[in-house]
């Protein structure tokens, strides 16, 4: 019986976990990628679709190489790739005056490089087989200007407009492409940026008008489900029609 074959980045833990486990009980054979020693076989062991674990490949995303040989080896173990979600992503705070080349240069390279590679690498197999389904998560920082994220926000705005641009390639292929834009939402990286976890809770929903932000209008923060939700519809046949849309999964935050 065909089934689908889905390669999730950033799968090791956070929203790419979420929407690795979200498309297993969706029905579908799960390759998960993400950086060596990042924990990923025990997530891989966790994950079952009918009665089968996902499949572990370690790759960096920044290196071609390396994000075409795990596609090689989730097509070699499961069948052909017919989801892709890029979920991979790094967060360097800093603004104009104090980004680092260093900074800047690392979240081009994973944030909106790392996402060409694997658009690029899967999407060539998706266009020979006249079908698949796209999705890359970004962020909502990608349209709203914020401070102290200079860097990761113009990543993620590159990374919005070129799965636009490709899905708009594809489209006469029949591969389908949508972007997903998170705003705060549990995981270790929003963690990282809170000072504690009640005042940094507070502050996300309530806004801060010195920094010229809003906060949530839902009065909550998004579970890494609620994203992944979101991935595992747009990668379904039930999202057939959808294509080059950018869905906010903010809880309003993006108004």
């Amino acid at each position: 019986m065909a089934h689908d074959v889905a390669l999730v980045t950033g799968a090791a833990g956070g929203i790419g976990q979420a929407v690795a486990s979200a498309l297993a009980r969706q029905g579908s054979a799960v390759g998960l990628l993400d950086l060596p020693g990042s924990g990923l076989d025990g997530v891989a062991a966790g994950l079952e679709w009918n009665g089968r674990t996902g499949v572990a490949v370690e790759a960096d995303v920044r290196r071609p190489d390396e994000v075409a040989a795990a596609v090689r080896s989730v097509e070699a173990r499961l069948g052909a790739i017919t989801q892709l979600a890029c979920v991979a992503g790094v967060l360097r705070p800093g603004g104009v005056l104090s980004t680092t080349d260093a900074d800047w240069a690392e979240q081009f390279a994973v944030n909106s490089t790392g996402v060409f590679h694997c658009l690029r690498a899967v999407g060539r197999l998706m266009a020979g087989r006249r079908a698949g389904a796209i999705v890359v998560v970004t962020s909502n920082a990608a349209v709203v200007p914020r401070q102290n994220m200079l860097g990761y926000a113009a990543s993620k705005a590159a990374s919005t407009a070129l799965t636009r641009c490709a899905g708009l390639e594809l489209a006469g292929y029949g591969v389908r492409c949508n972007t997903i834009l998170p705003g705060s939402t549990d995981t270790p990286m929003q963690r990282a940026l809170w000072p504690d976890p009640v005042t940094g809770t507070r502050a996300a929903l309530d806004g801060d008008p010195g920094a010229y932000r809003v906060g949530v209008p839902l009065r909550r923060i998004a579970a890494p489900d609620d994203v992944a939700e979101m991935a595992a519809f747009l990668l379904s046949e039930r999202a057939r029609h959808v294509t080059l849309q950018t869905v906010a999964v903010d809880g309003g935050a993006s108004l």
